[in-house]
């Protein structure tokens, strides 16, 4: 696996830093190698010899050009330099510093296997030359041996812990990308969901009230129609203005209500009640003064709701009464809550033309099944024979329910 190197998160590239690294270390191997010939006697070396050393110097530091891309056969190539060098040349310039950079440079970059098997061989070649040597001829004595094993092994070590660091360090901000990354999504996916409710919230206000004043006006012109004296129209006007004008004035209490929650922390909420089934029988009468015969039914023992499933559940109901004002056609609608230990069951009969397409127009019954489904529910519609019904079950346990609840 290719992690990160720290150049790269920063400033300076990988390449630069690379550059700059065989630089340094060609000028301090050929500083010190200059510095060598120069302070030995004339003619101590013949001078092929001489130009083969520099030509082996030159290949060991070139080499660490490439030490990031091939590790392992820069680290080869830098060995057999060392190599070749070391008995060919009388000067012993510091060649093996490119070793040891690449070395270490094969271990950091995840080859351990390699690395190890290098300092073995490097260790063990080293080892069986001077055992080869004469007692006297040998060029480093046993601690020094012990002193170059510890020196490869430390370079291996160093390596392993820096290949280590940079992938905790890689493993850290990919998760930490991954929780921004969530988090981005969560907070879209929160927004969203916020403007749905919103919508439908607006939705099912605003379209129940505008049709019932619509349904309310109609009526009253058609009933204005027939009459010529102005006494007789007078009261048929006052009645249906009386109706648009409680119709409006509800809608408007409950469009600030539902536009309250766009209003910033700092600004002063909306202080009216939310809507609720407690507000059932005004949503009824609303409804038979647009000339439904509205019936409700009670079954069960009823219960204190959380706000936001009392909520869910009297939209429901309004925007089956729309539904069937706008389109139905229908003359009686039955209501039906049937309260059970665990859950609310809502049932609204019309006895209507019972058109699913009529029904089905805008977002309606959309908007009654994502209510009733984000509590964990249940939420049917169609026709009956008879008419069309709407029924949706919304469960007590919900942990929406208790959550929104606490809000």
């Amino acid at each position: 696996m290719a992690l990160p190197s720290p150049v790269r998160r920063g400033r300076v590239s990988a390449r630069t830093a690379d550059l700059a690294v065989t630089a340094v270390v060609t000028a301090f191997v050929a500083g010190w190698t200059a510095v060598s010939i120069a302070s030995a006697a004339p003619g101590s070396e013949a001078f092929s010899r001489t130009v083969l050393g520099w030509c082996l110097l030159a290949a060991g530091c070139g080499a660490l050009l490439f030490r990031r891309r091939r590790p392992v056969a820069v680290a080869v190539v830098t060995l057999l330099a060392s190599v070749a060098y070391y008995p060919t040349s009388s000067y012993d310039g510091p060649l093996m510093v490119t070793f040891a950079l690449a070395l270490y440079t094969t271990a950091a970059e995840g080859r351990f296997v390699a690395a190890v098997a290098l300092a073995s061989a490097t260790l063990l070649a080293v080892g069986l030359g001077e055992i080869r040597q004469d007692p006297g001829r040998r060029q480093i004595d046993d601690t020094s041996l012990v002193m170059l094993a510890g020196w490869l092994i430390s370079l291996v070590a160093v390596g392993r812990a820096q290949r280590a660091r940079l992938a905790y360090l890689h493993e850290v901000e990919q998760r930490a990308l991954a929780a921004e990354r969530e988090q981005e999504a969560r907070a879209r996916q929160s927004a969203t969901e916020e403007r749905l409710r919103i919508a439908r919230e607006v939705h099912d206000v605003l379209g129940h009230s505008l049709s019932l004043i619509s349904v309310q006006s109609g009526a009253a012109l058609h009933r204005l129609a027939g009459r010529s004296d102005a006494a007789d129209a007078l009261p048929i006007a006052a009645e249906a203005l009386e109706a648009v004008r409680a119709t409006s004035k509800d809608a408007l209490r409950e469009l600030r209500g539902t536009l309250g929650a766009l209003r910033q922390a700092d600004e002063a909420a909306p202080t009216a009640p939310a809507s609720g089934l407690d507000r059932l029988d005004a949503l009824v009468d609303r409804a038979r003064a647009a000339g439904l015969d509205v019936v409700t039914r009670t079954e069960g023992t009823p219960r204190p709701l959380p706000p936001a499933l009392d909520l869910a559940a009297y939209r429901i109901v309004q925007e089956s009464l729309t539904n069937v004002t706008r389109h139905a056609r229908a003359r009686g609608v039955l209501v039906t809550l049937s309260w059970a230990d665990d859950g609310l069951r809502l049932r609204i009969e019309d006895d209507g033309e019972g058109s699913p397409d009529a029904h089905a127009r805008g977002s309606g019954l959309r908007g009654m099944a994502e209510r009733a489904r984000a509590f964990g529910g249940e939420f049917t519609a169609g026709n009956t024979g008879r008419g069309f019904q709407v029924s949706a079950r919304l469960p007590f346990t919900s942990s929406l329910t208790t959550t929104k609840g606490t809000e």
